[in-house]
């Protein structure tokens, strides 16, 4: 059986943190942004933790061995 590679659009996308949870950023921050209030743009740089439904799975491409 060949190794598993690394799925490398999730890859660019999810961040895992030292303890081993999940982060995302949020969609949409992008556009249209001229017209969002300065503190909902704010609110678009900080990262989310990802649900727990969603984690193994994204765990599981994102391993590399």
């Amino acid at each position: 059986m060949p190794k598993m590679k690394t799925h490398k659009g999730a890859a660019k996308r999810f961040k895992i943190t030292g303890s081993g949870k999940l982060l995302r950023r949020k969609q949409g921050g992008n556009h249209l942004r001229r017209k969002k209030t300065k503190r909902t743009r704010r609110m678009y740089s900080q990262a989310l933790p990802v649900s727990d439904a969603d984690s193994k799975r994204i765990k599981r491409i994102l391993s590399t061995g």
